[in-house]
């Protein structure tokens, strides 16, 4: 029987380089791991939560976990979110294990599993997560507000809350609800073209819309999580409404706005938060020679264009995610900025690592980019590092929270080059205790 004491960082990881790899006996050895984790053999090691003295690392696995659970059982995906909810949260549990992350993040299709329960047509492949129907979308115009509050005892959110239940029961940790914010679900039952045409024309109608699937299926769906777990969190999804894809000031007064008109009067609103809006550098670029802007790499704070602008799209990220400073790898904008803001707000930092930064169909000079990220990795530590002993932290350094902080990778997966992985988390498991003196980089 294996145990999962054997796979501690880096054996775990290594064991995936050679399972991804196609190697036949590295599979067989995997199979037995999983048959052992969901059997229930590794609960008793889930309860261990990460060392609050160190720079500790989450990471969103659920994609490899479908994707090692297809390859070692033919299990496709409907099946792996929908059917088990035991196995599905030890799958995840034992996959973090493997990678060597230090704390827990449950997570499951975000945008997906909150435009279901509505009505909204899915896609579900054999072996990827699921996708609402993009030629099918639920609502129109003329029909939008006829939108009523799904059933949260059935279907997705019954399927949700076994998986909650389930995570809290095996760490000890109070459980994080992750649904879409409002844009984002407009965006996929409304569909991502019209609605983008409605904020350059309509943006009136737009705001209407955020603020109905605010009142009628995300207010509602929160306060039927926080009745059954009242210490719980809720994570907000909002990659659509992003700077990145609508602009700051439509970031700033449609997605962040249509947030804040939810949680008004909620008992429960420093329980809920949003930590995606990505692609901070557009607030950078000015109107003249933007193309230049955005291909310019920021150095130091100082050293911003059109610095009041970020400033302000970050006090409005602030104004729907009071938990902590977030830094996305899309945001492209220097990590020394979030350091900074961090230690002025006197918040905690979480700096992501997005998947791009990982894929393995895309690098070209491994040699070069893990080099590359070696660097990377070491600017993230030592930035996260100084906010730790700077800021105020609570004795548990969050640890016990279960929202991801420190070092976040963004999305691991089976396309995932796991030598790169490996790579950050060394340098996360080098770094001295907190308190304690760095060495000189080289």
């Amino acid at each position: 029987m294996s145990s999962i004491e054997q796979y501690a960082f880096p054996k775990g990881l290594q064991l995936l380089q050679r399972w991804q790899a196609g190697n036949s006996e590295a599979q067989e050895e995997m199979r037995d791991f999983f048959d052992a984790a969901i059997d229930g053999k590794f609960d008793e090691n889930f309860r261990l939560l990460a060392p609050t003295n160190r720079i500790h690392s989450t990471a969103s696995v659920h994609m490899l976990g479908l994707g090692l659970l297809h390859d070692l059982y033919g299990i496709e995906t409907h099946e792996y979110y929908h059917a088990d909810a035991y196995r599905y949260v030890r799958t995840n549990l034992a996959v973090s294990r493997l990678l060597g992350i230090s704390k827990f993040y449950m997570t499951w299709a975000v945008y997906a599993w909150t435009c279901e329960p509505l009505g909204q047509t899915m896609m579900y492949p054999d072996k990827f997560p699921p996708g609402s129907d993009p030629e099918k979308p639920l609502i129109d115009k003329a029909n939008w507000r006829k939108l009523g509050t799904p059933d949260f005892t059935t279907g997705v959110p019954a399927a949700i809350d076994r998986i909650l239940s389930a995570t809290q029961e095996l760490t000890g940790i109070a459980p994080l609800l992750q649904l879409s914010a409002p844009y984002s679900l407009a965006a996929d039952i409304y569909g991502q073209e019209p609605i983008l045409a409605d904020v350059v024309n309509e943006p009136e109608t737009v705001n209407a819309l955020l603020d109905h699937l605010g009142d009628v299926v995300l207010g509602p769906w929160m306060d039927h999580f926080f009745e059954r777990f009242p210490e719980g969190w809720v994570e907000l999804s909002d990659a659509s409404g992003s700077p990145f894809f609508i602009g700051p000031n439509n970031c700033e007064n449609m997605s962040i706005r249509s947030i804040r008109h939810t949680l008004r009067d909620k008992p429960y609103a420093n329980r809920v938060f949003d930590n995606n809006y990505r692609g901070d550098f557009v607030a950078e670029v000015k109107a003249k020679n933007r193309s230049s802007r955005r291909r310019g790499a920021t150095k130091n704070e100082n050293s911003i264009p059109n610095r009041s602008k970020l400033l302000e799209l970050t006090d409005a990220k602030v104004s729907v995610n009071p938990v902590f400073i977030m830094r996305l790898e899309a945001d492209n904008v220097d990590v020394s900025f979030y350091e900074a803001q961090a230690i002025e707000r006197n918040m905690p930092l979480t700096v992501g690592i997005g998947s791009p930064e990982l894929d393995r169909n895309s690098i070209e000079d491994l040699e070069a980019t893990k080099q590359k990220t070696k660097e990377m990795a070491q600017r993230h530590v030592a930035a996260i590092k100084n906010v730790c002993e700077t800021v105020d932290l609570p004795e548990d350094n969050h640890v016990g929270q279960s929202w991801p902080s420190h070092i976040y990778f963004e999305d691991i997966n089976a396309l995932s080059q796991f030598e790169l992985v490996e790579i950050i988390l060394n340098e996360i498991n080098s770094c001295p205790q907190l308190g304690e003196k760095d060495e000189e980089v080289t």
